[in-house]
């Protein structure tokens, strides 16, 4: 289940959330595959690990993906598509997919593993749309600005040498 909000440009998909569990690696298959594991045992090093599986609103748009109970609409997780590192469908089961990110505060990362009966693997590579086109924009707007840097630095080099020029006149004129 999908739904758009065409103002918002983000997409919502109810799943359910298996946990979120602290890695010591920004990406790779093998990292969402220890994580799995370690949802499957439980001990008390864990970061978060649900009892139960919890049905959630995961919404993407542009700018994250946002984690929310499904019910209440209260908001677990926050990740800013800058901090996603990786994303991937478990091979061995294609029900279960997950995400890196960098935790915004701290010097970690976090995967995040759901499960979708259907939407799995459109779910990954929806995610992976969005973060190319978020680099992809990033790029342009860090690509303008360089340009803009480049101008002024110019720009600052003309006035420099007229500055050396006029400098050179009025003492040429005051001796």
């Amino acid at each position: 289940m999908s739904d758009i909000s065409d103002d918002d440009n983000e997409i919502s998909f109810a799943v359910k959330f298996l946990g979120r569990v602290e890695v010591v690696r920004s990406e790779g298959m093998q990292i969402l595959n220890e994580a799995v594991q370690s949802l499957k045992m439980p001990d008390k090093e864990s970061t978060e690990k649900l009892q139960k599986k919890n049905k959630v609103s995961l919404f993407l748009s542009m700018s994250g993906i946002d984690i929310l109970e499904h019910k209440t609409k209260f908001m677990l997780y926050t990740c800013p598509l800058s901090s996603v590192s990786f994303c991937a469908v478990i091979p061995t089961t294609p029900k279960v997919f997950g995400f890196v990110a960098k935790h915004p505060a701290a010097d970690m990362y976090h995967c995040y593993l759901f499960q979708s009966k259907k939407f799995s693997h459109l779910l990954v590579s929806i995610i992976g749309d969005a973060f190319r086109a978020t680099k992809r924009e990033e790029s342009l707007r860090g690509g303008g600005r360089d340009l803009i840097v480049e101008a002024l630095r110019h720009k600052n080099k003309v006035l420099q040498r007229e500055n050396a020029e006029l400098r050179m006149r009025l003492s040429a004129s005051g001796d």
